[in-house]
């Protein structure tokens, strides 16, 4: 298998870790401080995870959240998954990311990840 999150789990990279999850710092980060949280076992996308995943990765993102409050000091942070090749999913191992927003890091915030479909057409 040529999962980049399947072989990572080098213990020096791990933030931390829990029996069905691990963090990261992202190797490609949006922002100072962006970190992955990746479930152990190779699934696609955050619907395909059992209920101990969701919460060891839930369990993780507040010990994340403690661990980048203490260092960096953000003013916020987005937070989510992408779930497939149409909403931005590049690596097909299902990853949590955590964000840190710092005020004046973009022109207007507003909208949040809202903000990332241009024009949304809404069908409902």
């Amino acid at each position: 298998m040529d999962c980049p999150f399947c072989i990572i789990r080098e213990k020096n990279a791990l933030l931390f870790e829990n029996d069905f999850a691990f963090a990261i710092l992202d190797h490609f980060p949006v922002s100072d401080g962006h970190v992955l949280i990746i479930p152990k076992r190779h699934v696609k996308t955050y619907f395909d995870l059992n209920p101990n995943e969701v919460t060891a990765i839930n369990e993780i993102s507040l010990k994340v959240k403690e661990y980048l409050d203490k260092k960096l000091h953000p003013d916020g942070y987005n937070v989510g998954f992408n779930c497939g090749q149409e909403a931005g999913q590049t690596i097909m191992h299902c990853h949590m990311h955590i964000i840190p927003r710092y005020k004046g890091d973009c022109e207007s915030p507003r909208g949040g990840i809202r903000n990332i479909v241009p024009n949304p057409k809404t069908k409902y």
